[in-house]
């Protein structure tokens, strides 16, 4: 007769396998490829790192990728919290519609992104002609990288403020009115503060994605050295000119805002 602790030791064996195999693909897909990336940035020692990073072309990247991203998140939490309310609280015809067309950009390749917005903005594009003549320039200038990463990164705010919009309610806001307050001030004492947590992660994840854009912004920019050249593209194009101190120190300093904006996302997660 089998004894009860042998039938329990065969019950768990396929749960430890099961971790052992997620653990192992974690492991060689993501965490192996950054530590080598970290220990082929720092095998030279710390010297040619930050030589590396304080180039002018380094510095002229950080620099263009910092005023995307800051411009991309305010662009993204105004119209986020905007949508959401207007989801949450208003009843109107093609709201199905409006809920579904914010999530396209989760659809579309940020490629086909950038081009469209050639088609649209550029030079020879009837909308872009007509912005030249008045002197703005969107294609290959950063409205276009701008333009790029706002819409890849639409749905972030907006999907992580509508649950907290919904569990808040709206009778604390009707309260607020029936006291005599305004909109803008029911908005900025009872709205923003109950849905300041749910807020906040969604301008991380809406940052990380501005800051680590590739596809769209690639297309758009022209990837002109310390003009329109983001962090991202500095890394391509230094390790393509076999730069590889350069490149790597770059995908260190990536990897490494990765990492804090990844213990963010896990602090301002809404609980439950």
């Amino acid at each position: 007769m089998a004894s009860p602790t042998a039938g329990h030791g065969l019950a768990t064996r396929p749960r430890y396998a099961l971790r052992l195999l997620a653990l192992g693909y974690l492991v060689f897909l993501l965490v192996l490829p950054v530590v080598l990336i970290g220990w082929r940035t720092f095998q030279g020692g710390i010297g040619p790192v930050l030589d590396a990073l304080t180039s002018s072309q380094a510095q002229s990247a950080f620099r263009v990728t910092l005023i995307v991203a800051f411009w991309t998140v305010l662009a993204n939490t105004v119209f986020g919290v905007g949508v959401a309310l207007l989801l949450v609280r208003r009843d109107f015809p093609g709201k199905r519609l409006l809920n579904t067309l914010i999530d396209l950009p989760m659809a579309v390749s940020p490629v086909v992104v950038g081009l469209a917005l050639i088609l649209v903005y550029g030079r020879f594009a009837p909308v872009g002609a007509r912005l030249e003549d008045l002197g703005i320039q969107v294609i290959f200038s950063t409205p276009g990288m701008v333009m790029a990463a706002v819409f890849i990164s639409l749905p972030l705010v907006v999907r992580a403020v509508i649950p907290v919009l919904e569990e808040l309610g709206d009778e604390q806001e009707q309260a607020a009115r029936t006291l005599g307050a305004g909109s803008w001030q029911t908005f900025r004492r009872i709205t923003i503060p109950g849905i300041r947590w749910g807020l906040a992660y969604g301008v991380v994840l809406c940052l990380a994605r501005a800051l680590g854009e590739y596809g769209a912004v690639a297309v758009v920019s022209g990837r002109l050295v310390e003009k329109t050249q983001t962090l991202t593209l500095f890394v391509e194009e230094r390790f393509q000119n076999f730069d590889e101190h350069a490149a790597f120190a770059a995908a260190t300093a990536l990897a490494l805002v990765a990492v804090v904006t990844l213990l963010l996302i896990k602090i301002l997660r809404p609980k439950g």
